[in-house]
């Protein structure tokens, strides 16, 4: 009954005439409403191409994030093959001996100068004991002979003749060589004692010290090692693909792995000269040359010598830890706006990074301050006469007539 009631209802709906117009009320809705379609319409064109310019806008925000991104991992100049460097001095006695005292300890401290320990002075102040007497000797023996020639040479050829007056001159002589010799062997069983007492010729750390009071320690062999803590430097592994912007003078910072605040410091020296692998001959003198993928290329890392210029305060320097090292552009200074800075991110992206001509100087013009260590010197002897006071003195009187 239903479907054929829904059946009449649309054949009458489909013969019946539709109206020209629309009733007066429903065309003044219809005028009223335009506006605020057109409105809409609008509305939604302008978010339409708001969100386009949105999209654009976040697109070129992340091209400009991706350029700054690889212009930093692959271009800028930083490295985290960076490792804390020093000098270690290697103290060795410069005289054998039984070690009589020991008065360091392993990690301990030291100044300059320090006695870190002593040998048994009982052989070296018999040495000294017996060139003073060798001294006092020879002192005696060119006194008198020095006078004897003296004497001869103020005698007449009825005294005397030429050849006494040459033997005595020579005897002379030869007692002046004996006593220069007799001076110098005086002078160093005095510096041999002093060098009993091993010192340290550095301000540092003691590092792995073995040694211990009764061991023999043999001239010339390193027993002590020290660390100097004046000579602390970074060394930083840069791939040669940014040695373009690594400057001899530019800002440093370096952080060690376990530590957030940086250690300041500027680029010092880079490095000259690596070794090549492929210059070292193979069999029969003929070039070993390694093979290489044609597709993959290696870049060298080079040494950059960091001159550190402050510590933070809780950071020990240890020779061997790790750091990353940034090395603050000097172009970078010169870009007031974030535009300029990804301007240049874009300029090496494309171009690559270019080099300063002054960026490395061929020439150092301050270098370091050489190296020195306290020379032995030894006590001035005192002349023949003031040797043996009045021993000669009575040669010069005529002898007596009794």
């Amino acid at each position: 009954m239903d479907a054929l009631l829904n059946e009449e209802f649309v054949q009458e709906a489909m013969t019946t005439p539709l109206p020209l117009a629309l009733p007066p009320m429903q065309t003044d809705a219809t005028a009223l409403l335009a506006p605020n379609l057109k409105l809409a319409g609008m509305r939604l064109a302008l978010a339409a191409a708001g969100k386009r310019l949105a999209t654009l806008a976040l697109a070129l925000v992340a091209v400009l994030i991706s350029v700054v991104a690889w212009d930093h991992y692959l271009t800028a100049p930083w490295t985290r093959d960076g490792r804390v460097r020093v000098q270690v001095a290697s103290v060795a006695p410069e005289v054998t001996g039984r070690i009589k005292e020991l008065r360091v300890a392993d990690n301990q401290f030291v100044h300059k100068g320090d006695v870190l320990y002593v040998l048994d002075q009982f052989d070296f102040d018999v040495a000294l004991t017996s060139s003073k007497a060798a001294l006092q000797q020879r002192a005696a023996d060119v006194q008198v002979k020095q006078r004897q020639s003296e004497r001869q040479g103020k005698l007449s050829s009825l005294a005397t003749t030429p050849e006494q007056q040459q033997i005595y001159a020579g005897n002379a002589i030869q007692a002046e060589a004996a006593f220069e010799a007799a001076q110098s062997q005086v002078a160093l069983a005095e510096v041999n004692l002093k060098r009993t007492e091993v010192r340290s010729p550095v301000n540092g750390y003691v590092t792995n010290l073995l040694l211990r009071a009764g061991d023999y320690a043999r001239q010339g062999i390193a027993n002590v090692s020290i660390i100097d803590t004046d000579s602390f430097w970074i060394d930083g592994y840069f791939e040669e693909t940014k040695m373009a912007r690594v400057c001899t003078g530019a800002p440093v910072e370096a952080k060690l792995m376990g530590y957030s605040a940086p250690i300041i410091g500027h680029v010092s020296t880079i490095t000259r000269g690596l070794s090549v692998s492929n210059a070292a001959a193979g069999a029969q003198g003929l070039p070993n040359v390694d093979p290489i993928y044609t597709w993959v290329r290696l870049a060298q890392r080079v040494p950059v010598r960091i001159a550190i210029d402050e510590v933070p305060p809780g950071v020990p320097l240890v020779s061997g830890m790790t750091a990353t090292v940034s090395i603050r552009d000097h172009s970078a200074a010169d870009h007031s706006t974030w535009l300029d800075s990804a301007r240049e991110s874009l300029s090496n992206v494309l171009d690559g990074p270019s080099a300063r001509p002054d960026c490395i100087p061929t020439e150092m013009a301050d270098g370091e301050l050489a190296q020195s260590v306290p020379e032995w010197e030894a006590q001035a002897t005192p002349e023949p006469d003031q040797i043996n006071s009045g021993l000669a003195s009575s040669i010069q009187a005529p002898p007596r007539h009794d």
